[in-house]
């Protein structure tokens, strides 16, 4: 099978082979290249120890990486990485091995690795398999090209074994997956199901970045339901679970479960914010339930949920901003959008969503109505985009006013202190239902009919 490999990988490769070293293509790039796939990350490995590799890369390269990983700097900026040939021992936090040591074959340091897909080698010497003659060698001891024609994600060797030298990689076994449309072969399933457990060995951190890629993903709704299925979800999440067979009425057609899911899966934002808040927008709907039937109410869920959101969001590590972002989402989701709403109405939902978070705002709404079953209106939120821009023409808050605390001291002749913001506020309450009164002359007719000493 012929392979291409683009001339900045080349460039590289004849630095390897001038120095009679041996380097190859490893990792998820020979698997997407023998899927088809773009291929984004370059990873290469040598026999080359870093302070070999820095002899052959004086200039624009760095090593700061205690696992061995050596970076080359391209000429347009592009970081290439290549790892020195490894085996690792003992991985007593669930994580990182207690001891690595250099290896001196690939086949060692493919042993090593998580993943069959992710365990081949492609030779990469020009010396001994011609780049351009394209026919390259690729090393595969455990079956990765099988699983690729199966397409199944499988451990290398024995998976337990894998999964308690990181338990992060039962997470990564369901992100792979998703991403290349895969399923997690039965016995490697069965060890992430019976090792989900140790998924809390790891830092908030590690598991939100993996399960951002997952909601990042082209069908990230499969990924969560295989989170669920391997059991990592009730570990990581466990209030989501708590919506399976939660029954809702009226224009409802799914649990609140399945609901949640569906919203996610129609969210047009990219934001794994976002498509988290999707995710969680009903969570406390199980929490705040009341009655049976067609008279079950689920007042105060959203929130309940906000709460919910951000216990999960600390958890998880996300930054303030993101944080705010979450709880923002989920807190005020239940807002309408219909051409009888006043501008004051209008006004107090961009304060609660702030302008910046309002396309999120609506990505959600709309995933929320498509995943209950409502048709498409496009039109109805262009319409509501338009009144939005409109609104925000008009006073907005108090520093929107033709008037500040400077002109209430001077008219009223009073001192700095609390009056001065009680009667700004209670002339801006007049502005903000009628706008046209913003004008510098009518304010301050305003500030003099608010003096009452």
């Amino acid at each position: 099978m012929g392979f291409v490999i683009p001339q900045k990988i080349k460039n590289l490769t004849d630095k390897f082979d001038q120095a009679g070293a041996e380097i190859y293509v490893v990792g998820g790039a020979v698997r997407d290249m023998l899927i088809g796939r773009e291929i984004w990350d370059w990873d290469l490995a040598t026999n080359l120890t870093p302070e070999e590799m820095k002899k052959l890369f004086p200039k624009n390269s760095f090593c700061n990486n205690v696992f061995g990983t050596f970076s080359v700097l391209g000429k347009d900026g592009e970081i290439f990485e290549i790892t020195t040939y490894r085996t690792e021992r003992d991985y007593s936090d669930a994580r990182h091995p207690d001891k690595v040591e250099w290896g001196k074959t690939i086949e060692e340091d493919l042993k090593r690795r998580d993943f069959t897909v992710n365990a081949m080698a492609l030779q990469a010497n020009p010396s001994k398999s011609p780049l351009d003659r394209g026919d390259l060698k690729i090393i595969d001891l455990y079956g990765g090209q099988e699983d690729i024609k199966n397409k199944l994600i499988r451990a290398v060797g024995d998976p337990d074994e894998r999964f308690s030298e990181d338990a992060l990689r039962m997470m990564r076994a369901v992100r792979i997956a998703v991403y290349i449309g895969f399923a997690i072969e039965e016995k490697t399933l069965k060890s992430i199901q019976k090792n989900a457990v140790k998924i809390k060995l790891i830092a908030g951190e590690r598991i939100r970045d993996e399960l951002f890629k997952i909601l990042e993903s082209p069908t990230p709704a499969m990924g969560v339901k295989m989170l669920l299925e391997s059991g990592l979800l009730a570990e990581i999440i466990p209030e989501l679970t708590e919506g399976i067979e939660v029954k809702q009425k009226g224009h409802h057609i799914d649990d609140v479960w399945n609901h949640n899911l569906k919203t996610l899966e129609h969210c047009v934002s990219t934001n794994p914010v976002t498509r988290l808040a999707c995710l969680l927008h009903d969570v406390a709907k199980p929490a705040v339930m009341k009655g049976e039937g067609e008279a079950r109410t689920f007042h105060g869920h959203e929130v309940v949920g906000a709460r919910t959101a951000v216990q999960i969001a600390k958890r998880l590590k996300l930054s303030n901003k993101e944080l705010d972002l979450l709880f923002r989402l989920v807190r005020w989701h239940m807002f309408t959008v219909s051409e009888v709403q006043t501008d004051a109405a209008v006004r107090r939902f961009i304060r609660n969503v702030t302008p910046e978070y309002i396309e999120e705002m609506i990505a959600l709404r709309r995933g929320d109505r498509l995943g209950s079953g409502a048709k498409e209106t496009s039109w109805r939120w262009e319409a509501f985009r338009e009144r939005i821009g409109e609104v925000q023409k008009q006073p907005f808050s108090v520093k929107d006013m033709k008037i500040d605390g400077h002109d209430v001291m001077e008219v009223l002749g009073i001192k700095p202190g609390p009056k001065v913001g009680e009667i700004l506020n209670k002339i801006f309450a007049e502005v903000e239902v009628r706008p046209e009164l913003n004008e510098r002359e009518v304010l301050l007719e305003k500030i003099k009919e608010n003096n009452d000493n």
